[in-house]
């Protein structure tokens, strides 16, 4: 499925796992609130509040009411975990295909990653 295809919230979910794991948000932090988050991508309310409940369902954040969710201690890994599996399992088969379609040296690959 394309990105473009994705639920919304999913993509807004994205969009904070991302967050997360480039360290923009830490473990212990609150996430940004849902209005706040929804201004900041043109989404609306509803939509955010979705993504966020799904992060609850999954126990990668705390409630604390009247002030907001927080990241759990472990989520960092445990959505790294996730994310690799995800990757690994349903984006690099395709992204193999393509490589040697298009007849790339691995070496070359390798290169543009280091430099």
């Amino acid at each position: 499925m394309a990105a473009s295809d994705r639920p919304v919230y999913l993509r807004l979910r994205d969009e904070i796992v991302a967050m997360i794991l480039d360290g923009r948000i830490q473990e212990g932090d609150a996430l940004p609130s849902v209005r706040a988050f929804a201004a900041d991508q043109g989404a609306n309310p509803l939509t955010v509040a979705k993504a966020y409940q799904s992060f609850q369902e999954d126990g990668l954040v705390t409630v604390r009411r009247g002030v907001g969710m927080f990241v759990d201690h472990g989520a960092t890994q445990r959505l790294r975990v996730a994310a690799r599996s995800q990757f690994l399992d349903e984006e690099w088969p395709e992204i193999v295909s393509r490589i040697r379609r298009l007849d790339i040296d691995p070496a070359d690959l390798i290169d543009r990653v280091t430099a």
